[in-house]
């Protein structure tokens, strides 16, 4: 089996129990002795003779030791399956093989059980972190079917799942094909860039920017500024933990849908040139890396097992921290809910701008956006909708307020926060902010 290891035939536990046989047999021989008028000592010896069948048949069971295979879980992405299989062997003769593998909350196998000493599904991770998956259960019955035997071999794996990160890997290669997946049409690198390197002959399709009118004039045919787009510079990207990012979106979290748009960004901004770093806050600022090249694969490393907390984010604090570093695109991955909940952060983005472009990335919510669609049945919608409509007004009240204070908004779906995040960074570029 591909991708597998042997697991040692290290016996951790046996655990026997009778089988519904037996139960249906100790049924019929009470019965019997109920409607039939024989004496109590045959009832009793059918009863010692069916617990010694019992006894046998586990025995019998329980020498059977088997060794099983497993694939070994590599590193996952969230919510993307792979392919597992648990195979057993040495339980030739059992009368019937069952396979189990148990799986903790934040990991699925689906199947989880089969029958057979084949076990063949999907293994997928439901939650960022590094969770344990344990020992597969192999049960096995006895020849006589009286009597079987849960054995549990080996030990645990330990697997760590990561935000979308071979998304991201494939969003970029498309990007340097010149192809978008969600666009599917050809597209020019975007970027004129603001670092001159040489005069050239005009091209039809150059940006009107680009004309040298001087050089132009003077040798009497259009000439056009060569320039190289901006690399080398510093992105940093700041990731809210704190309570307001625990909110859900479907089945996951705003922190769960931040960090995989923050694996799609940093992944296009190293393949740009770019430096990246990372920092995480809540009350306090927990974790920190400073941008470095070829650095997103450490930015996701450093934050794929951040957890959401109960407590209020101090954006003052971790904007201190971000501004004590040379000028950069800070990209900061939040939640605007109103006017109320922004206040904090509104007060604290002159701190940044004054240094630093500023990129502001909240994920739109789509049960807001669906409820104000709804036409309404009765007045309990209507009321909802009324809420939903003033939670966007305030919402979109907030976001202009950012925007006049000099930050960049981006305000997305879940599954496109990614692209429009690495949109809205290319465009920075292209305008030469950072």
């Amino acid at each position: 089996m591909a991708g597998a290891a042997d697991t040692p035939p290290r016996q951790r536990a046996r655990v026997a129990r009778p089988t519904r046989w037996a139960a249906a047999s100790l049924g019929i021989v009470a019965l019997a002795s109920a409607l039939l008028p024989v004496p109590l000592s045959v009832p009793a010896l059918l009863v010692a003779l069916l617990a010694g069948a019992v006894v046998t048949d586990w025995v019998v069971a329980r020498r059977k030791l088997p060794a099983l295979e497993r694939t070994r879980p590599p590193t996952l992405a969230l919510r993307d399956p792979i392919a597992f299989e648990v195979d057993a062997s040495g339980l030739e003769g059992a009368r019937n093989v069952h396979l189990r593998q148990p799986a903790p909350p934040a990991l699925h196998v689906d199947p989880a059980e089969a029958s057979g000493s084949h076990l063949a599904g999907t293994l997928t991770g439901w939650h960022r972190g590094v969770h344990q998956l344990p020992a597969a259960v192999a049960r096995s019955t006895g020849p006589l079917g009286l009597a079987s035997v849960d054995h549990i071999v080996g030990g645990s794996e330990t697997v760590t799942v990561f935000p979308d990160l071979p998304r991201a890997r494939r969003l970029a290669a498309a990007r340097r094909r010149g192809r978008t997946t969600e666009e599917g049409r050809i597209r020019a690198r975007l970027g004129l860039g603001t670092e001159f390197e040489t005069i050239r002959d005009y091209a039809p399709d150059d940006d009107i920017r680009q004309v040298n009118w001087v050089a132009t004039s003077r040798v009497g045919r259009p000439m056009s500024n060569q320039y190289r787009v901006d690399e080398n510079r510093d992105v940093m990207i700041a990731v809210d933990a704190g309570r307001l990012m625990a909110s859900p979106i479907g089945d996951l979290t705003r922190l769960d849908v931040a960090l995989d748009a923050v694996a799609v960004l940093a992944v296009a901004a190293e393949d740009a040139g770019d430096r990246v770093g990372a920092l995480a806050f809540d009350a306090r600022v927990s974790r920190q890396l400073r941008p470095g090249r070829r650095n997103a694969e450490n930015v996701v490393r450093a934050l794929f097992d951040l957890e959401p907390t109960e407590v209020e984010s101090d954006y003052e604090r971790a904007f201190f921290a971000v501004g004590r570093q040379k000028r950069a695109l800070v990209v900061l991955f939040t939640d605007i809910v109103d006017e109320g909940a922004a206040r904090t952060l509104i007060g604290a983005v002159p701190i940044l701008v004054r240094h630093h472009a500023v990129l502001i990335v909240s994920s739109a919510d789509p049960d807001l956006t669906a409820a104000v669609s709804t036409l309404p049945d009765d007045v309990r919608q209507v009321m909802r909708i009324s809420v939903a409509a003033e939670l966007l007004a305030s919402r979109s009240r907030s976001v202009a307020l950012l925007r006049s204070l000099g930050a960049d908004v981006v305000e997305a779906a879940p599954r496109s926060l990614g692209p429009a995040c690495v949109g809205a960074y290319l465009r920075l570029k292209q305008r030469a902010r950072l």
